[in-house]
């Protein structure tokens, strides 16, 4: 069965969730007394704070879209490194038969240049066989076993390319899976502990009953934030 795609429960960058966890944080310490009557001790606490110090470790986006990006460029390069190989020999093969003729087709070289890469990669296969088997006849312009391993190299370079490549796109994919459970874990837990935290000023202490609310968006985040700096700047 195919597993379900994973969707983040919150809409505002990990960055700000990462900050406003630590804000309810250091908030829940200073009520830690009223805390505890809801069963929500100094470990769950520091269980939470442990919660944050994971996600913030996790690679970001742009680090793993930079790593794909490389691996794409080498195997770009790679991909008409083997080009440029089997170019060479097809130059050889031209030069002893047609291009037009059966012999020069069976190598399958025509649209080279529009292959896709598991294309190019079975086409860099195939000229390697089809030149061995007509080694004798095409000696005696220039093909030899060191023009098929230049081919043979380059498709080796090309596949391990291609793989690491892959590798990449695919752990980008499961990195960003991870981020997002481990995002939706940690923004269940804050909205455990702001609402504990709601519930403990929601009739005594309008400001502290404030810093637990939680904001659907980004910018009610900032506005949100900004309004509390502004209250402490005043108090100070």
């Amino acid at each position: 069965m195919k597993k379900q795609s994973v969707h983040r429960q919150y809409n505002f960058p990990d960055a700000d969730l990462y900050l406003e966890c630590m804000e309810s944080i250091k908030n829940a310490h200073r009520d830690l007394q009223h805390f505890e009557r809801y069963g929500y001790s100094l470990d769950k606490l520091k269980g939470f704070k442990a919660m944050c110090d994971k996600f913030r470790a996790l690679p970001d986006d742009d680090e793993l879209v930079g790593d794909q990006m490389v691996a794409t460029e080498k195997k770009y390069n790679a991909a008409e490194n083997l080009k440029s190989a089997i170019r060479s020999l097809m130059t050889r093969v031209a030069m002893k038969y047609s291009n037009r003729s059966g012999r020069y087709r069976k190598f399958g070289t025509a649209k080279l240049g529009d292959m896709s890469d598991a294309q190019l990669l079975f086409c860099g296969r195939r000229v390697i066989r089809v030149a061995r088997q007509q080694i004798d006849f095409l000696a005696e312009v220039g093909v030899n076993e060191q023009v098929i391993k230049r081919i043979s190299d380059a498709g080796g370079a090309f596949e391990r390319a291609l793989n690491i490549q892959q590798d990449r796109v695919a752990e980008r994919d499961i990195s960003v899976e991870r981020r997002i459970e481990q995002g939706n874990a940690l923004y269940q837990e804050y909205i455990t502990l702001c609402n504990i935290g709601k519930d403990i000023w929601a009739e005594t202490d309008k400001a502290k009953y404030e810093q637990y609310t939680i904001y659907d968006s980004n910018n009610d985040q900032k506005i949100a934030r900004k309004q509390r700096l502004a209250e402490k700047n005043k108090e100070s």
